[in-house]
């Protein structure tokens, strides 16, 4: 793991995102600390980063460990476990009728990516199985970001003002784009940006940013709630009636996604 502080911070930061995303308030965290043999100088280290990370970002969010457990000496033949920091959230939704899920809901919706994207590729799941690399150091988390983008996320669904939202998080926004038409088997046609290369952009993990979607008559309130937030919003494309997913005019199906999808498990076990 190249920053064992990072990634756990990240793995609270995602879940607190994932529970924000449906319009919950996240509460607490349980985490399930998963390492090797801590007798190894190298391996404790490891579990003492991940426990400040995990620490330092459960008190930038208000957010308490109030339950969990610890797994050492997860070696086989010598060789120990990629450290695992498993993290689940709970939150508090006030009135469950206004819960809203990652689906597209309308066609010609216009979506929304919110948050700074710098297109970080660091220690990225396209880096691992796009590059086959493992380089580079997790992106750096801003609690101040992800406090205040959450708290505007969960303002505009509390109003109803967004049907649609999605944290960004492994694979970065095209993933999450991804899920979103596969989930509700609605396209999108998303503008890629000129001034950052488009796998960055694509690919990118950076954090508290999440893709929203609303229909057109709530476009300036969903303009004006951000200047008040003072968070970083961008428009990027629009959801479709064609199944789809268009990136600059380059298409590809949702069909093929949702096949390649649920088939690759068999796929690989009947090749082995």
């Amino acid at each position: 793991i190249s920053d064992p502080y990072r990634g756990a911070a990240q793995a609270v930061v995602e879940s607190w995102r994932n529970l924000t995303a449906v319009g919950a308030t996240p509460l607490a965290i349980t985490d399930n600390l998963n390492f090797g043999n801590p007798e190894k100088p190298e391996i404790m280290g490891q579990f003492v980063q991940a426990i400040n990370g995990i620490k330092d970002a459960c008190l930038a969010l208000s957010y308490p460990v109030i339950s969990g457990n610890v797994s050492l000496y997860n070696d086989t033949n010598g060789r120990s476990i990629s450290p695992t920091p498993a993290i689940g959230g709970v939150g508090l939704i006030q009135d469950y009728n206004k819960a809203i899920s990652l689906r597209f809901k309308n066609t010609n919706q216009i979506i929304y990516i919110v948050g700074e994207t710098q297109g970080h590729l660091g220690s990225s799941l396209f880096l691992r199985e796009i590059l086959g690399q493992e380089s580079g150091l997790p992106p750096e988390i801003n609690f101040e970001d992800e406090l205040k983008n959450g708290n505007f996320i969960r303002h505009l669904i509390d109003e109803g003002i967004i049907e649609s939202c999605h944290d960004i998080s492994d694979g970065g926004l095209a993933i999450t784009l991804t899920e979103m038409a596969m989930a509700s088997h609605i396209g999108c046609a998303i503008t890629l940006k000129p001034n950052i290369d488009n796998l960055k952009w694509l690919f990118g993990e950076d954090q508290a940013r999440y893709v929203i979607a609303s229909s057109a008559t709530h476009k300036s309130s969903v303009l004006e709630k951000a200047k008040s937030y003072n968070v970083v919003l961008e428009i990027i494309g629009q959801t479709t009636d064609d199944q789809q997913l268009t990136f600059n005019q380059k298409r590809i199906s949702i069909k093929e996604l949702q096949e390649a999808h649920e088939n690759w498990l068999p796929d690989y076990m009947n090749k082995h």
